[in-house]
């Protein structure tokens, strides 16, 4: 089951009624701060902190006369604290709580995203421990290659995926950036100590300059790895997707009871899961494009970010958490046919032991153009004509002069294949 809870705590991060929740929050650490510094009697932060409310159908209604968000905010909860009111943004600018606000909305976000990246990496070395020694055909160029196990390739996968946490954990830490710096950056009418207090009672770190916004290359390196994550994702059920087909068949996506896969079709069972992914990862990437452009602004500040970012961040978040939790639901309901990957690494007569009969006729004495030519005719009689390969082989005079039938025998044994895979887990697991 896809974690329901998951997808409704990212939701609520990023409704009005939190966006608000949040201005408040930075507004009563900065009066937190100017109390420090002996500038607010501590007993006034306490009542402020107690009183200080707030009601989005109430800034709503100021907001369509003050055509201003963050007045309307202010307005409202000066509403609440009467003559305390006068200790509120005290030589702040708007964006000084806009994107301080932001930075605590993210970072929360952040934290469910990094939960759904652990729960995720851990179904799928579970399904690498599982599948070990399940031996399987590796392609490139979608062609038949060299015989590997599937828990080989979902090692790659998790080596993947631990890449793609470790690069969300450094924007995550980069974007931990809060800044109280008021118009254009200069501190004129607050003090830099004001920020420096405020940031660390916020759990955030203050910019180590600001323009009166937290410059947008810092967001653009955060949507980029939200990018990176959907886009390796979508790489997973791309695979998927190709091996669910029916003259494949080695994997599926588990088929609920009661489950119907086409409305025509009753035969019909479809990797909709994964379809479903590859299609969202391309939202994402897009939003990473508008935070991209995001960056160049007009001198200190302007607002063409704030509508974009409006939508980019919360649907980009959201989405990740869900794809995430998609993935991890298809990850744990995996349905794995062995049987169909043992037969795959058979087909036309082991052609896929062409480089290790290479590789032995070199052994033996031949150059390698030499050997290639005798492999390769041979390989390309099996392919065309649906034979065998090591039948052909069997029948080449220039092979059995050469190799013995026990020679060959021992060539076409698969284990061959296997003898570092070990190694692999070893590094990953």
């Amino acid at each position: 089951m896809i974690d329901r809870y998951s997808r409704e705590e990212m939701k609520n991060i990023w409704t009005l009624e939190s966006k608000f929740g949040y201005y408040l929050k930075v507004e009563i650490a900065v009066c937190e701060a100017y109390a420090e510094l002996g500038e607010i009697p501590k007993e006034d932060v306490l009542i402020i902190k107690q009183r200080a409310k707030f009601d989005v159908k109430r800034i709503d209604e100021i907001e369509r006369e003050v055509r201003h968000d963050v007045i309307a905010f202010l307005t409202n909860v000066n509403e609440s604290l009467g003559d305390l009111g006068r200790y509120m943004h005290v030589g702040l600018t708007s964006s000084d709580v806009i994107d301080t606000a932001f930075a605590l909305q993210i970072q929360d976000s952040g934290k469910i995203i990094l939960e759904d990246l652990n729960k995720t990496i851990n179904s799928v070395k579970n399904l690498a421990r599982k599948h070990k020694d399940t031996i399987c055909i590796g392609r490139s160029h979608g062609v038949h290659a060299e015989i590997m196990t599937f828990g080989a390739k979902l090692c790659n996968w998790i080596d993947i995926l631990e890449r793609q946490k470790n690069n969300f954990e450094h924007a995550l830490e980069q974007i931990r950036t809060g800044q109280i710096s008021g118009p254009v950056g200069t501190y004129s009418n607050i003090s830099p100590e004001v920020e420096q207090i405020t940031c660390k009672h916020l759990g955030l770190k203050p910019a180590r300059v600001s323009t009166q916004i937290i410059a947008r290359d810092y967001h653009a390196y955060f949507m980029q790895s939200l990018a990176l994550i959907a886009s390796v994702i979508e790489q997973f059920a791309t695979e998927i997707r190709h091996l669910q087909r029916t003259e494949v068949l080695e994997v599926e996506e588990g088929f609920g009871k009661g489950q119907k896969g086409s409305s025509a079709m009753p035969h019909k069972k479809n990797p909709v899961l994964s379809e479903n992914l590859c299609g969202l990862a391309r939202v994402v990437r897009s939003n990473s494009i508008a935070a991209l452009e995001n960056i160049p602004l007009w001198h200190e500040r302007d607002i063409s970010h704030s509508s974009a970012e409006r939508i980019i961040f919360p649907d980009s978040l959201t989405l990740v958490d869900f794809m995430l939790n998609r993935f991890n639901e298809i990850v744990e309901n995996l349905v794995v046919h062995k049987d169909n990957m043992l037969k795959n690494t058979e087909k036309f007569g082991g052609i896929v032991f062409s480089q290790k009969v290479l590789l032995s006729l070199i052994a033996k004495g031949l150059s390698r153009e030499e050997a290639y030519t005798i492999v390769q005719r041979n390989a390309l009689d099996a392919f065309n004509n649906h034979g065998n390969f090591k039948q052909n082989l069997l029948n080449d005079k220039d092979v059995t002069k050469l190799l013995s039938i026990e020679e060959l025998d021992a060539i076409f044994d698969k284990k061959e294949f296997l003898q570092n895979i070990d190694k692999i887990y070893e590094r990953i697991l």
